[in-house]
């Protein structure tokens, strides 16, 4: 009676393990689009006098694209630079727009930061070993020394990190892909690199 139970236990979770990613990506993805086509839906159902399924998250896309398209014309930049000046003034919503902004550039900026992924070794005398991506190896303008760099530790399973300073020397370069290696992390190394 215990084998039937324990083949049981061991069939449930394993069926979990091959269900839990799959509908968890769909419910997350099914959660987004209906919490951003319920941002516009009411409005352009009173529009249309119509009710029309993902047709808020299509003007959603579309918006931002055009928001793209305009930033990067001659005519709309001056503006953009204007309203990003303004921005960066005012004392609360300077941190939150600056922040927002920078962590935004640094995954699809061109200024992306998390391209450098690298192994650190974690304290003089110690065997263990982070990875992570350098993001800052100049640190002047923080009076830190030249010998140490911005190291960004990102937590697995999560979207939140850690941000180290360590000597250079404790700094070993990896040779994979940054989108590969993020995905190792965040995985917490059960994902294996497609190097």
């Amino acid at each position: 009676m215990k084998s039937i139970a324990r083949k049981i236990l061991y069939y449930f979770f394993q069926g979990l393990l091959y269900i839990a990613p799959v509908t968890l990506t769909i419910w997350g993805l099914i959660a987004i689009f209906g919490w951003i086509d319920g941002l516009l839906i009411d409005y352009l159902d009173t529009l249309l006098q119509k009710h029309i399924p993902g047709l808020g998250i299509i003007v959603l896309l579309v918006t931002i694209t055009l928001f793209g398209f305009l930033g990067s014309t001659i005519l709309f930049k001056p503006f953009m630079a204007y309203l990003d000046t303004l921005l960066s003034k005012v004392p609360f919503i300077k941190l939150i727009y600056t922040a927002i902004k920078d962590l935004v550039s640094a995954f699809v900026g061109q200024k992306k930061r998390f391209t450098e992924p690298v192994l650190v070794k974690v304290g003089k005398g110690y065997e263990l070993e982070k990875i992570g991506f350098v993001t800052n190896k100049d640190l002047s303008f923080l009076g830190v020394p030249d010998q140490k760099v911005a190291v960004y530790l990102p937590h697995s399973y999560a979207w939140s990190g850690n941000l180290f300073i360590v000597p250079a020397e404790h700094v070993q370069p990896l040779h994979a892909s940054a989108a590969e290696v993020m995905k190792f992390i965040i995985s917490a190394g059960v994902t294996n690199l497609e190097i």
